[in-house]
């Protein structure tokens, strides 16, 4: 018996350490429960679109994108596309995926976000390094901020080179869908109609140029902001308007200064929530 317990002692003292450690991050389904990222990923091998919502500056969104990235790659035919790519610069991107040009001329060429080397470069090196097509999804910033100043209207007077770079014309927009009013409510005395038809563009664009590139017995994998795709709205939204017959699943980031149990504020975001500790570092 003595022997029995000697032997046990090294492992209830692993299982209590285990136990102890504090934990990074957890994945819940949209009902709160928890999931295993294994659990995640048989869910998302199965599907047409993944829209995977991070925060910008989350390290743990950025290596977990990676990692289902990586994952997925082994076992289906992935397309990849992201927001923080500008659809004018689709040439350079190309270019740089087929090693035409090299990263300096990449940057000299596209509107690199300020994170790019920590957080997307690894992204797009995955696809130089795999043959993956990666798509420039979002409007080019600054028709985005014509529709601020100006509404949509004034979109028509884009050349037809530009019209190219945007979803086609003219958009459906319903400023009643609850992550639009959030918008407003977030803004209180500074709301305006025209910031969420800001948003409404960039939502339509992406939805746009994923459909346009999207392939039959592929799986498009399109990084973008949490905001962009939360409670099913946003870019998927636009998805749904066009091809409700495909299969989507989407994927949010939160944080809280706790991980064990999710927020009511954040059940029902997406398919799949990753809870980040809010103590967790950030990349700028």
């Amino acid at each position: 018996m003595k022997k029995i317990l000697f032997l046990l002692l090294p492992l209830l003292v692993l299982c209590n350490t285990s136990l102890a450690q504090k934990q990074a991050y957890v994945i819940y389904n949209s009902k709160g429960k928890k999931v295993s990222y294994k659990k995640m990923l048989k869910t998302l091998k199965k599907t047409d679109i993944v829209l995977f919502g991070e925060l910008h500056n989350n390290p743990i969104s950025h290596w977990l994108q990676y990692e289902v990235t990586s994952d997925l790659n082994e076992e289906r035919d992935l397309i990849l596309g992201a927001e923080m790519f500008e659809a004018d610069n689709q040439i350079a991107l190309t270019k740089y995926i087929k090693e035409s040009i090299e990263y300096k001329e990449l940057d000299s060429l596209a509107r690199l976000w300020p994170n790019y080397k920590t957080d997307y470069a690894p992204l797009v090196d995955f696809a130089k390094d795999h043959n993956l097509e990666f798509v420039a999804t979002n409007i080019p910033r600054r028709y985005a901020n014509m529709v601020y100043k100006k509404d949509f209207a004034v979109l028509d007077s884009l050349t037809t080179k530009e019209k190219s770079w945007i979803a086609p014309l003219p958009i459906a927009f319903d400023i009643e869908l609850p992550t639009y009013q959030s918008i407003l409510k977030m803004m209180g005395d500074h709301a305006s109609p025209l910031l969420v038809k800001a948003q409404a563009i960039k939502d339509a664009t992406m939805a746009h140029f994923i459909l346009k590139n999207y392939k039959e017995d592929h799986l498009f994998m399109h990084y973008n902001g949490a905001f962009h795709s939360d409670f099913y709205e946003g870019i998927l939204w636009y998805l749904k308007q066009e091809r409700d017959d495909l299969n989507y699943t989407t994927i949010s980031t939160v944080t809280q200064e706790s991980v064990d149990k999710l927020l009511e504020e954040n059940l029902g975001k997406a398919d799949f929530i990753i809870c980040v500790d809010e103590n967790m570092t950030t990349t700028y």
